[in-house]
């Protein structure tokens, strides 16, 4: 990882605006502005079509200008931007207003793309209909990524410590922001394009949800949403990071859990209830999945 400072005088001032860009990995990138002057800063930087671009205003404020100043992007404090278009590159043109601080990240789309799915490699990212969308999102910054984008501006470490430190916090960084509350409808990597088939993947879960002591085979499940039983399993995958079936293990064994917690059941009428005729079988997949037993479990409650 290397680590690059260019310092911006300005022009009416003695305080100095420190531009810095740390590499993560190849291809992926901090990169820091932090205008402490009394006057504006401008920065540019070139940034190909196949990257996004996450931008976070830790304080004051900024203004992103692209197509040559015919288009701006205020960034006002405690918010984020989110930018993506295929189509075009959008080069960084900055200009940081007095006293702020930025912090953004870019990385390529593939690199992205590998974050939510190990299949990243072979799973098409947008449908023919949509490859050429654009994406643009602002949100506000959560005090939970407050902290890690301070963290990540103000620190002390050893320079052989940096790297692995900044690499930790730029994934946290990532994880927190697109973590949704329970009831937020988002439960896909926000470049699945195909709203349909998100919608048929989402109905797949539902269904398998609901019956999860009978549930379909992957055909008769693919059938009933209408949809291939490749994209079936590729779409899964890619929205919930698991396959059909082990997704269900987990749902059942948290559901067993919870009903064995309750005390109203016994080990044998849980296991029916999640789908197991053979109270062995149940035993075996709790243990599987918890490493204990059912009976274990139970005792361990009343301890």
């Amino acid at each position: 990882m290397k680590f690059q400072k260019n310092v911006a005088q300005s022009p009416s001032s003695n305080e100095v605006g420190v531009y810095g860009e740390t590499v993560i990995e190849p291809g992926f990138y901090i990169l820091k502005f932090n205008n402490e002057t009394n006057d504006n800063q401008t920065f540019k930087r070139e940034v190909s079509s196949n990257f996004i671009q996450f931008h976070f205003c830790i304080k004051g404020s900024a203004i992103f200008s692209f197509n040559e100043g015919n288009y701006v992007l205020p960034l006002k404090e405690d918010n984020s931007l989110l930018l993506y278009n295929p189509q075009r590159d959008l080069p960084l043109n900055l200009s940081l207003q007095k006293n702020s601080w930025v912090l953004s990240i870019l990385l390529p789309i593939n690199k992205f793309h590998s974050l939510f799915s190990t299949e990243a490699s072979y799973i098409t990212f947008l449908s023919e209909e949509n490859k050429d969308r654009k994406y643009y999102k602002d949100a506000q910054i959560t005090p939970s990524m407050a902290i890690v984008l301070n963290q990540l501006m103000n620190y002390s470490l050893h320079p052989i410590i940096k790297p692995l430190y900044f690499k930790g916090k730029v994934y946290e960084l990532l994880s927190l922001y697109f973590n949704r509350p329970a009831d937020a409808d988002i439960e896909q990597c926000p470049f699945l394009a195909d709203e349909d088939n998100v919608s048929k993947i989402k109905k797949a879960k539902q269904i398998i949800v609901s019956r999860m002591a009978e549930p379909p085979t992957l055909q008769e499940l693919a059938d009933e949403i209408n949809l291939p039983i490749n994209r079936l399993k590729e779409g899964f995958k890619q929205i919930y990071g698991d396959s059909v079936f082990s997704f269900l293990f987990d749902y059942k064994m948290e559901v067993a859990r919870q009903l064995l917690a309750t005390g109203i059941h016994n080990v044998n009428e849980v296991g029916l209830k999640v789908g197991y005729s053979a109270s062995s079988h149940f035993i075996s997949a709790f243990k599987k999945k918890f490493g204990t037993t059912p009976k274990k479990f139970l005792m361990s409650l009343n301890a």
